[in-house]
């Protein structure tokens, strides 16, 4: 059959040529029959064509469906592609559908491979033997605890404290010893490396490890022995490091704290660790000082959540609260992070064979566009060599502390950011104003953090790493860059999707939003409370003709002069909703 010339369809972006299309993994969507041929039509809107399936190719799939299919042919860009289905995924609408539909396209299957399974099983029969213990540091009888968010499974890392009476306190960070287990090359190894990362949809966990691993031998359970890598400070009532020490440990966590449980022992005198947890509560407010005096930018951003009924189907939205047990240990994982990059920079004889942690400068364009929108909104900043100094950002963001336009402001900057990767070249990371820094504190989550401490670990032991491996650390950071984007992307369609499906219950309801972006083509509004993003489409701005001015961030009416801009109020209806795109349409109300 021949494949006739494609259409472009309604509201694509032609963001991505043909060859990054290519590059994709695949894509789902539903399979139609048109004209006596088969397609798929693409739920990623950026795909502009429809995807033609040979009969040969339907791998049993019917009409109806929604499948997985990867391109095998596509020699001009302006007809179809033909492809072939890889997975039949179910019908449409489901929740387990949707959710596995949305990562496929990005790379990442809901199930780890038999082997990789069979042989986590094997260590874990194993379990921790006395070998295991040889040249660990001891910390089991220090007060040793976790804090982790309610309904999480896997604790990578541990917190211990002790006061040395001498106005100076030791305080150790333990992360999870995945290296231990997952030797390179093996099928974990080589499962680990392809994913890079686990992944956080809205409904559940995609791990990048199997659970016996990530939620039971390496997870930093309280009351259990466990094997870790830690970096041990010793600080001052300044919070000024005075000593460090890294290497291998045993641990037994004491107590598994709840964000909230932490926060209630930090104000209840006769509360579990009160006073541990206030001391270091102090020492992280030092450190957190200190990090914004050298520059740091202010990254926090208010969050929601979904609570789910048992198919998946969001009933309510509720704030993710962030507190000092938060900000502690967000604090404390920095300056370990920090600190090893600094160790093993500090010893390296071979340029660079390390992974780090980067993020570069602002481009000085997007900084300008930046200054010229805070202008528009009331804040006159000055560039400084091609950049708005970070103490003004923090300074404007601190300003609209409790005020609703401080999320589109917030959203605003972090577009003017560049984005942070992994690399074996050390630019150092402009947004936590360090000029050394990697990911040594999440394994069993992160694979960059399993090559960490590989490094670490042979460094202090004090073998040499040739100057061949460089190119292999470098397509590792390269692989985990790209595969830590898609995980977003596939986190990012996961809230979309939820959010999707709570407002398609809602059509005709009226709210309060924020303009949260600007296009040609109209505006996107985010709903005040549950952060819900759709677009009011230039069409639906009916009383007036509008122009879109991309450097100052407005739509402007050309006779009223009506200007709608990012961060302000809008009075918005809900006017439709698509579920395969996961898109909603909002009217001025």
């Amino acid at each position: 059959m021949k494949r006739a010339r494609i259409r472009i369809r309604e509201g694509v972006e032609l963001k991505e040529t043909q060859a990054e299309l290519l590059a994709r993994p695949g894509f789902s969507g539903i399979l139609e029959r048109e004209n006596g041929g088969y397609y798929v039509r693409p739920d990623d809107s950026r795909m502009y064509a429809d995807i033609f399936i040979p009969e040969k190719n339907l791998s049993g799939s019917k009409e109806g469906e929604k499948v997985f299919t990867q391109i095998v042919s596509w020699r001009d860009p302006r007809r179809h592609p033909e492809g072939k289905i890889k997975k039949r995924l179910g019908r449409p609408g489901e929740n387990e559908t949707e959710m596995e539909a949305l990562s496929l396209e990005r790379g990442f299957a809901l199930e780890l491979p038999e082997k990789a399974k069979k042989e986590a099983r094997v260590i874990k029969e194993k379990g921790i033997t006395e070998k295991d213990l040889a040249d660990r540091r001891d910390f089991r009888e220090i007060p040793t605890f976790t804090i982790d968010p309610e309904d999480a499974k896997d604790f990578d890392d541990a917190v211990s404290f002790l006061d040395l009476k001498n106005g100076q306190y030791e305080v150790g960070v333990h992360i999870a010893d995945v290296s231990h287990y997952v030797l390179p090359e093996s099928e974990l190894d080589r499962e680990a490396k392809a994913r890079g990362t686990s992944v956080y949809l809205v409904d559940r966990v995609i791990p990048m490890l199997p659970e016996t691993l990530s939620n039971d031998l390496c997870s930093l359970l309280p009351n259990k022995d466990r094997l870790a890598v830690s970096a041990v400070f010793i600080l001052d009532q300044k919070g000024k490091v005075k000593k460090e020490w890294f290497g291998r440990t045993i641990i037994r966590s004491c107590k598994r704290f709840t964000y909230e449980e932490a926060e209630k022992s930090l104000k209840a005198s006769s509360a579990p660790l009160h006073r541990e947890l206030s001391l270091l509560n102090g020492l992280a407010k030092k450190l957190t000082k200190e990090r914004f005096a050298r520059g740091a930018v202010s990254l926090d951003q208010e969050e929601v959540k979904f609570v789910l009924d048992k198919n998946g189907r969001p009933m309510k939205v509720v704030k993710k609260e962030r507190g000092d047990s938060n900000r502690l240990i967000e604090e404390l994982m920095l300056l370990a992070n920090r600190k090893v990059a600094e160790k093993i920079s500090g010893k390296m004889k071979e340029k660079n064979i390390f992974v780090y942690r980067v993020h570069d400068r602002p481009n000085a364009e997007k900084m300008q566009d930046l200054a010229l929108f805070l202008s528009g909104i009331g804040y006159k900043v000055a560039l400084k060599n091609g950049i708005i100094p970070s103490g003004e950002i923090n300074a404007i963001l601190e300003d609209l502390s409790g005020r609703e336009e401080k999320d589109a402001v917030h959203r605003a900057v972090i577009r003017s950011m560049a984005k942070a990767i992994y690399s074996t070249e050390n630019i150092g990371h402009y947004g936590l104003a360090f000029s050394h820094y990697t990911h040594f504190t999440s394994p069993i989550r992160r694979y960059p953090d399993i090559v960490v401490h590989r490094l670490l670990l042979d460094h202090l032991a004090g073998k040499k790493i040739g100057a061949g491996m460089l190119s292999v650390y470098e397509r590792i950071s390269k692989h985990a860059s790209e595969m830590e984007k898609r995980a977003s992307e596939a986190e990012r369609a996961s809230v979309k999707l939820k959010q999707a499906e709570y407002m398609s219950i809602r059509i005709g309801q009226k709210f309060e939003g924020i303009i949260s972006g600007l296009k040609e083509w109209g505006l996107y509004v985010e709903e005040k409370e549950t952060k819900c993003e759709g677009l009011v489409r230039l069409r639906d701005l009916s009383d007036d003709f509008y122009i879109f001015d991309e450097k100052r961030m407005e739509m402007v009416g050309q006779n009223k002069k009506r200007k709608y801009r990012l961060g302000d109020k809008i009075k918005i209806k809900v006017k439709g909703v698509d579920l395969s795109r996961r898109n909603i349409d909002y009217l001025p109300a």
